[in-house]
């Protein structure tokens, strides 16, 4: 009965914040104060907090590698498996066909099921999921298909052919432009990424030995333990209806990669990572997490669709939650 009723009052949180927003108590853009707080302030704190109370083990750093790999093969595949339907289409599955919400969802999930040690693995996952989620699906989404940052699809004209006009710089001059341009908007989305700053400062100390002193966790543990309840109901914020059978069908599409990438990479991450059962546990439930907030994020500013966002967000949260739900049982035995 334990292990179902975390999970049910997750579950409870996510209905309560769409609930209040849906009768008023909450206004429809009150999300983004509380997304505001979730990643520049609570998470960091729960990343802090993880690193500062429990053993990282270099030889951790592997999962970090499968975490990238798990991010990055899906969208490629999505990529040359759509290369016949519009760019549209295929914008909007790269984006949220990839990469999981492991911060704001697993950390809670994996914490209500195994305890803060379970917070170790999930990080480590999380430095390479982050590289994709925080910028990489983005910059990889809009190179493959020729989007220019910084415009929606419709005011840039998008019709049905799978990539947007491009010409390729024929000069040396113009070549070493787009370069630049492209490594910045790379370096951007990487640095403006709190979270992942955050990341890439434990990594250092942890490579270097150096152990964070126990008052910095004190100060970092009141932002973990609200990351739970903030995360859930921020997901409920976000939650709203599709618009139409369109909005059904490509959130189904999204669906149907996910869950078959997902449960592979879960799978392998039982069968094949050389750690103890706990921590492959906690691996192979991250496999399984939801859409990534900033999947949300750059959805709203391709396609200019924040309802179709959070709608994908809300149902694979469910969906995620269940599963996991189903695997620890299945786990325990």
């Amino acid at each position: 009965m334990h292990t179902l009723i975390q999970p049910v009052t997750l579950l409870l949180i996510i209905m309560v914040g769409y609930a209040f927003k849906r009768f008023g108590l909450f206004g429809p853009r009150d999300y983004r104060v509380l997304q505001t707080a979730e990643f520049d302030l609570i998470l960091p704190g729960a990343i802090i907090y993880s690193f500062a109370t429990q053993p990282h083990d270099i030889r951790l750093l592997w999962i970090s590698l499968f975490g990238f790999a798990a991010a990055a093969v899906p969208p490629m595949l999505i990529f040359l498996f759509t290369r016949h339907r519009p760019v549209s289409q295929r914008a909007f599955i790269m984006l949220n066909g990839a990469g999981f919400n492991v911060g704001c969802f697993c950390f809670p999930v994996l914490q209500a099921f195994y305890g803060s040690a379970a917070l170790v693995p999930g990080a480590m996952f999380d430095v390479g999921n982050c590289i994709m989620v925080a910028a990489g699906t983005n910059v990889l989404t809009q190179t493959l298909l020729h989007i220019a940052p910084g415009m929606t699809l419709a005011e840039q004209h998008a019709g049905d052919a799978p990539t947007l006009p491009y010409r390729r710089p024929s000069d040396r001059d113009a070549k070493r432009l787009a370069r630049r341009t492209l490594g910045r908007r790379i370096v951007r989305g990487f640095v403006s990424s709190v979270s992942f700053d955050v990341y890439m400062v434990m990594i250092v100390l942890m490579i270097a030995g150096v152990r964070i002193p126990s008052g910095i966790a004190d100060i970092a543990q009141p932002f973990a333990n609200a990351n739970s309840l903030c995360a859930m109901l921020m997901v409920g914020m976000l939650m709203d209806v599709p618009a139409g059978r369109a909005d059904v069908r490509a959130v189904a599409e999204v669906l149907l990669w996910r869950l078959p990438c997902g449960i592979a990479f879960a799978a392998a991450a039982w069968f094949l990572l050389p750690f103890g059962a706990e921590v492959r546990q906690a691996v192979a439930l991250c496999c399984l997490a939801p859409i990534a907030v900033f999947s949300t994020m750059f959805t709203d500013k391709v396609l200019g669709n924040a309802r179709l966002a959070g709608f994908s967000l809300a149902l694979t949260a469910v969906v995620s939650l269940t599963l996991m739900t189903v695997a620890r049982m299945a786990l325990l035995g």
